[in-house]
């Protein structure tokens, strides 16, 4: 299984990238199959059947309305996050879908739009859509798995095994951080160096930067856009957005901008964070990281390391990236990244895990120093249940995201202390939150029917 930089890093829209950006491509990709095979024409219905993390949290998600935006033919790296809400308000108003931007159908959202609070085998993030055609005949069913970081698999994948399809053969392909200290060790790498040259198997190495220079500045935008607006977060929980004042008072203070100054340095990346993820409850322009809920990580200790350095350079920004993303092809490899599969420990566990990496990456590490900084940023987040209040992706997750970029920027300065030698390896650890994940009950893993979701009281 290959992956690449860009697969863990998509640019696509809030407030989850398994429950809005892997639906939105999984429909579009559907729609792309009926116009494909010349059915599109003759299709009348399209039913949604959305399964186990995607009914019971998909509507706090907004999974309901990313699969109809998807059925419209749009995609999560391209779609206007601010025109979803006014096309599905004139779709429920008119109980009519474009489908493909082009085809008018009925679509009565208590009819077609079907939560079944059921599991299917594959993954819990299920979901089958249907296409019929004249007399209600079934002009074509498949269905789809979200399996985190907007990754999504079709039926016939699921069933042959094989979940990742690309079968590219890389100059230096690892599954586990052994192979990759060993592989840097016998050809004088870095982390960086080795996964650029990796990611040369797809891409010219001009693209790679450029590439991940336009993820970044996608980045920047998100933490801009969380400074700007104010108010409270959609979905009925009342959360108040605070980064845009939080920022206001960090900017009264004038701190000197000096990495040493810790204090004023973590406000800042709690600001960071806040704002990203402030952005993502509401809807916004995200970028996977490796996915939606945290989302903020990743950007607020790169932001950290840009505002706090005295000398930054792109070259930087592209070796953070890269280190950051050989931790995510572990996790992900021999783990999961999906908090409905292994919980929160999977996603905010292993965007620690990847900011750390980065971080100790281009504050020169060497790759066993930073496979330690990794490791110290999953050990301390193991266990983390996934128990959004009211499915939505703000209490806990927002603060989780600063809490857990702290932790990454701490887990990076603590390796840089040692000589890169551990007593528990990150192989261990990741193995861990694999199996903590087995053992964790369904109710804890992005159901929110355990945990805060249930002990959220008034006050």
């Amino acid at each position: 299984m290959a992956i690449s930089v860009f697969d863990l890093f998509k640019i696509g829209i809030g407030p989850s990238s398994s429950h809005t950006v892997g639906p939105m491509r999984a429909a579009a990709l559907f729609v792309q199959g009926l116009r494909e095979r010349g059915e599109l024409a003759q299709v009348t219905r399209v039913e949604v059947q959305l399964y186990g993390s995607l009914s019971a949290t998909g509507i706090g998600h907004g999974s309901d309305n990313a699969v109809i935006m998807g059925l419209m033919g749009e995609w999560p790296d391209a779609i206007d996050p601010s025109q979803i809400g006014l096309r599905i308000a004139t779709l429920r108003e008119t109980d009519t879908l474009l489908l493909d931007n082009r085809l008018a159908i009925p679509f009565v959202w208590a009819r077609d739009m079907r939560l079944i609070d059921e599991n299917l085998a594959f993954h819990p993030n299920a979901m089958t859509l249907v296409a019929f055609g004249e007399e209600g005949k079934e002009l074509h069913r498949d269905t789809y798995y979200s399996v985190g970081g907007g990754f999504v698999v079709d039926q016939a994948q699921a069933e042959s095994g094989v979940a990742d399809m690309d079968r590219t053969v890389l100059p230096y392909d690892f599954s586990s951080a052994v192979e990759l200290l060993e592989l840097c060790q016998r050809h004088g790498l870095s982390v960086a160096e080795l996964m650029l040259a990796n990611e040369k198997v797809w891409r010219g190495e001009d693209e790679i930067r450029s590439g991940l220079m336009k993820l970044w500045r996608a980045m920047q935008d998100c933490v801009e856009q969380g400074l700007k607006h104010e108010g409270i977060l959609p979905g009925g929980l009342n959360v108040r957005r605070r980064a845009a004042k939080l920022h206001r008072s960090l900017q009264e203070l004038n701190k000197p901008n000096v990495i040493g100054s810790t204090l004023s340095a973590m406000e800042w990346v709690n600001l960071f964070a806040l704002a990203v993820n402030e952005e993502n409850a509401a809807g916004g322009r995200m970028v996977t990281a490796p996915t939606n809920g945290a989302a903020g990580i990743i950007p607020a200790v790169l932001h950290y390391f840009m505002k706090f350095s005295e000398v930054v350079t792109d070259a930087n920004v592209v070796d953070y990236f890269l280190a950051a993303a050989a931790v995510g092809i572990l996790c992900k490899k021999n783990a999961s990244i999906s908090g409905a599969e292994v919980g929160c420990q999977g996603e905010v566990g292993s965007a620690c895990a990847m900011a750390a990496a980065g971080l100790a990456q281009v504050l020169g590490a060497t790759p066993e120093q930073l496979c330690n900084a990794a490791e110290i940023g999953l050990e301390h987040n193991l266990g983390l249940t996934c128990d959004p209040v009211g499915g939505l992706v703000q209490v806990p997750c927002i603060e989780r995201n600063a809490i857990a970029a702290v932790k990454a920027i701490n887990a990076a300065q603590m390796a840089l202390r040692g000589d890169g030698q551990h007593f528990i390896s990150l192989d261990r650890v990741i193995r861990t939150m694999r199996d903590t994940g087995a053992d964790m009950h369904d109710k804890y893993k992005e159901t929110s029917r355990g945990g805060l979701a249930v002990s959220a009281v008034e006050c």
